[in-house]
């Protein structure tokens, strides 16, 4: 009779999994496995509401009028970009902010318990456990795509036309899916060890909203605190996405370029200690 080999518990040296082909290798020899969860994810999000898939375009809509109404009305902020802005302008500025922001906080947020809730993926059979973070990403990516396709049906309404800028757009999006596959990485097998970790990181999603500009231009910020803000990977991403899909403008190459670095690296990272810790998940779980 063969014996059954749980997949967590092979060990391979550390620096075995820093090598860049082995983890895109790894994602597209499984790439099936990650649109069947993907897909599975997104059907199951809204399943058995008569309303459906539509939540995930009222959801959003929903939540820009709220921030619309409390920071254009209540607070008469302003982005200053144009020079003269309705608040319609202004709610699709912020909408874009969030698309990006969106994105990244679902899959930071459902990551600690990613593993937990797949325990079965981990006692049982032989199972990339891998790919989950990777599913997470690729159906929060759907959702953002939804929102983009919104986004862009109301920018020639309110600005008048598309711009060229718009298809420097997947420049922004391919950081901010490595940038968010590296955390998720990191704090799904966190998750396994530190149980309270997804309480922390609900907190530290909910402090990042605000100090990442989505309700405010950075221009806003005083001068001692604006450099910090800017060092925020989501800040560079925000303000790309505004400016390539919305204002004309070139991204701001030089931070683009760092944070594109930053991004490749963190995906790096987060896949090396997730394959090295997940030979213990067996034991924990």
């Amino acid at each position: 009779m063969a014996t059954e080999v749980i997949l967590s518990a092979v060990r391979e040296p550390f620096r075995r999994y820093l090598n860049p082909a082995r983890t895109v290798s790894d994602l597209w020899t499984h790439r099936h496995l990650v649109r069947q969860f993907a897909m599975r994810d997104v059907m199951a999000r809204y399943k058995g509401s008569r309303l459906g898939l539509l939540w995930s375009i009222l959801n959003p809509l929903l939540m820009l009028a709220v921030f619309t109404f409390v920071f254009s009305v209540v607070f008469h902020a302003r982005w200053g970009v144009l020079q003269s802005e309705s608040k319609a302008e202004f709610a699709l500025t912020m909408f874009c902010g969030l698309i990006v922001f969106n994105l990244f906080a679902e899959c930071a947020n459902r990551a600690p318990s990613l593993i937990i809730g797949h325990a079965n993926y981990v006692k049982k059979i032989v199972f990339p456990l891998e790919i989950l973070p990777a599913a997470v990403v690729a159906s929060a990516l759907v959702f953002a795509l939804i929102s983009t396709g919104i986004l862009l049906a109301a920018v020639p309404i309110f600005f008048g036309t598309f711009s060229a800028t718009l298809f420097l757009f997947p420049l922004v999006i391919v950081p901010l899916l490595l940038f968010s596959l590296g955390v998720g990485w990191f704090l799904a097998s966190l998750g396994v060890y530190l149980r309270d970790i997804g309480h922390v990181v609900t907190v530290l999603m909910q402090i990042l909203m605000f100090v990442t500009p989505i309700f405010y231009p950075i221009s806003s910020v005083p001068q001692p605190f604006r450099t910090v803000i800017t060092l925020n990977p989501l800040t560079v991403l925000v303000e790309s996405a505004r400016a390539t899909l919305m204002w004309g403008q070139a991204p701001n190459w030089p931070w683009l370029a760092a944070v594109t670095g930053l991004a490749l690296l963190v995906a790096q990272l987060g896949y090396a200690w997730f394959m090295k810790t997940k030979r213990g998940f067996a034991d924990v779980l």
